[in-house]
C-alpha cells in the first residue's frame, strides 16, 4: 500500500500562486470538504429526499388506524296536502320544513390480509435503502469537492509554469536577436526562439482559462471562491492493505450495494402487499347520527356497531396481473444488486490501479525533472560556447516544462485516484475523514415524526 503523503507542489511557491495577490486565509482540504459537506445543494436536496421518505411510514402505519369522519346536512322542503270537504269544497294545507343531520362514523380495520403489515415493512426498507442513497450523495460530494480542490491547486501550478516558460522563452528570444545583430546567429535562430515564445505564450493562455474553469467547479461545489490552498493529501491511510481486501470490504460497506439490498426487501414486500389485495378484509364501523325536523318525525336518534367482511372473488384480474408485475420487480431489483456489486468491484480495482500508476510516476517525473533541469543548465552553458545550438536549448526546455507538467498531474492524480479509491470501498464519509463539521443525522428527522398522528408542520416548522 502507497503510504500517505502530503502534495504540494514545490515550485509553486518559486513561480507564486495566480490568486495571492491579496493576502487571504490558508484553506485546506479537509476545511473544503467540510463546507462542501455542510453547504453542497445537491446534498441538502438528498436529504430532504430522505426526510420525504420518512413519511412513507406514517403513511403506511395511518392505513391500520381508525376512520373517523364526521357528517352534517340542513335544507329546506315543502309539501302540499289536499282535502276534500262539504263545507269549502276543498282545500290545500301546505307544509314547510327544514329537515337536518348530523353523525360521526369510525372505522377500524381489523384485518386487511397483512397488507398493513406489508405496507409498514415495505416503508421501512425504503427508509433504510434512502439513506444509503444518501450516503452514496455525500461520497459523490466530497470526492467532487477534493476533486476541485486538487483541480485547482494542479491549474494553478501549470499556470505558474506556463508563465515562467513565457519568462525563459523571452529571454531566448532577445538573446537570439542580440546573437543576430552582431553576426553570431541567423534569422533561423530567432525565427525558432520566436514560435516556441508564441507557441508558449497560447498555452499560457489555455492554462489561465482552465484555472479560471476549475475555480468556477470548485465554488459549485464548495460553496466559496478558492483562497490560498494548501496542498491535499492522499487518504488512503483508510484502505485495506490489499486489493482483495479491499474488493471484499466493498462489498460490504458500498452504500450502493446496500441500497440494492434494501430495495430487494422494498420489493418482496411490495409482492406480500399486492397479495394481500386477494385475502378478505374485515373492518369494525361504529357510527351514530341525529335527524330532525323530518315531516315523517320531529327527532330521530340512531346508533350502531358492525363487522363487516369482505371477500374479495373476482375482480377482472388486475390484482392478477399486479401481482406478477411486482415479482418481475423483484428480479430486477435482485439483479441490481448483482450489477451493482460488479460495478463497485470494478471501481475498486480501477481506483486501485491508477492510485499504484500515480505513485510510481511520481518517483520517475521528479527524476525525469531533476535530470532535465540538469540538462538545460547544460545546453546553455554548451551554447554560450558556441557547442549547442538555440534549438537544442529551445527543446530542453520544452523537455523541461513537459516533465514538470506531468509531475503536477501525477500529485493531482495520486490525491484523487485515493479519494475515489476509497470512495469505491465506501468509507469517504464525514466519520472516516474527521471533518471538523456537524455531522447529519437522518435519525432526528425519522424520530421527530414517527408515531405522529397529526399535524400539517415538519418538525424545522415549515
Amino acid at each position: 500500500m502507497v503510504m500517505s503523503r502530503s502534495v504540494v507542489f514545490g515550485f509553486v511557491g518559486v513561480f507564486g500562486l495566480a490568486w495571492q495577490a491579496v493576502p487571504v486565509a490558508a484553506q485546506s482540504l479537509s476545511e473544503a470538504l467540510a463546507l462542501a459537506y455542510s453547504n453542497n445543494p445537491q446534498l441538502n436536496a438528498a436529504r430532504a429526499t430522505v426526510r420525504a421518505t420518512d413519511e412513507g411510514l406514517g403513511i403506511a402505519e395511518g392505513a391500520g388506524r381508525p376512520k373517523i369522519n364526521g357528517s352534517a346536512s340542513i335544507g329546506r322542503s315543502y309539501t302540499a296536502y289536499g282535502y276534500q270537504n262539504y263545507s269549502n269544497n276543498g282545500a290545500n294545507i301546505d307544509f314547510y320544513n327544514t329537515p337536518g343531520s348530523f353523525g360521526i362514523q369510525l372505522v377500524q380495520p381489523l384485518y386487511t390480509g397483512g397488507q398493513i403489515t406489508a405496507g409498514v415493512n415495505q416503508a421501512k426498507a425504503a427508509i433504510y435503502a434512502q439513506r444509503e442513497v444518501l450516503r452514496s450523495a455525500e461520497q459523490t460530494v466530497l470526492l467532487n469537492a477534493a476533486t476541485s480542490y486538487m483541480d485547482v491547486i494542479r491549474d494553478t501550478a501549470l499556470v505558474s509554469l506556463q508563465e515562467s516558460n513565457v519568462k525563459f522563452l523571452t529571454e531566448q528570444v532577445r538573446a537570439a536577436k542580440d546573437r543576430f545583430n552582431v553576426g553570431e546567429g541567423t534569422n533561423t535562430d530567432v525565427a525558432q526562439a520566436e514560435a516556441s515564445y508564441q507557441l508558449a505564450v497560447s498555452q499560457l493562455n489555455a492554462s489561465r482559462a482552465q484555472l479560471n474553469a476549475s475555480r468556477a467547479t470548485f465554488r459549485q461545489m464548495i460553496g466559496k471562491d478558492p483562497g490560498k490552498l494548501t496542498g491535499g493529501t492522499a487518504v488512503d491511510r483508510l484502505l485495506p492493505r490489499s486489493m482483495d481486501a479491499a474488493v471484499n470490504a466493498a462489498q460490504k460497506e458500498n452504500p450502493s450495494v446496500i441500497a440494492g439490498v434494501h430495495n430487494v426487501d422494498v420489493a418482496a414486500h411490495n409482492v406480500k402487499y399486492l397479495e394481500g389485495a386477494l385475502l378478505p378484509q374485515v373492518n369494525a364501523q361504529a357510527g351514530a347520527s341525529r335527524s330532525f325536523d323530518n315531516p315523517s318525525y320531529k327527532t330521530l336518534n340512531s346508533a350502531s356497531v358492525s363487522v363487516n367482511v369482505t371477500v374479495p372473488i373476482y375482480q377482472g384480474g388486475g390484482e392478477y396481473a399486479k401481482i406478477r408485475q411486482a415479482k418481475e420487480q423483484l428480479g430486477a431489483a435482485r439483479l441490481q444488486v448483482d450489477l451493482a456489486r460488479d460495478q463497485v468491484r470494478a471501481s475498486v480495482v480501477s481506483a486501485w490501479g491508477q492510485l499504484q500508476a500515480a505513485t510510481a510516476s511520481i518517483n520517475a517525473y521528479k527524476a525525469q525533472v531533476e535530470a532535465s533541469q540538469l540538462a538545460l543548465n547544460g545546453v546553455i552553458e554548451e551554447q554560450r560556447v558556441g557547442q549547442r545550438t538555440t534549438l537544442d536549448v529551445l527543446n530542453q526546455q520544452t523537455t523541461l516544462i513537459t516533465a514538470r507538467s506531468n509531475l503536477v498531474n501525477a500529485e493531482r492524480g495520486l490525491v484523487v485516484s485515493s479519494y475515489q479509491l476509497v470512495a469505491a470501498v465506501g468509507r469517504l464519509d464525514i466519520d472516516h475523514l474527521k471533518l471538523k463539521t456537524v455531522a447529519y443525522d437522518p435519525n432526528e428527522h425519522a424520530e421527530a415524526v414517527r408515531d405522529k398522528w397529526f399535524g400539517l408542520r415538519t418538525p424545522d416548522g415549515r
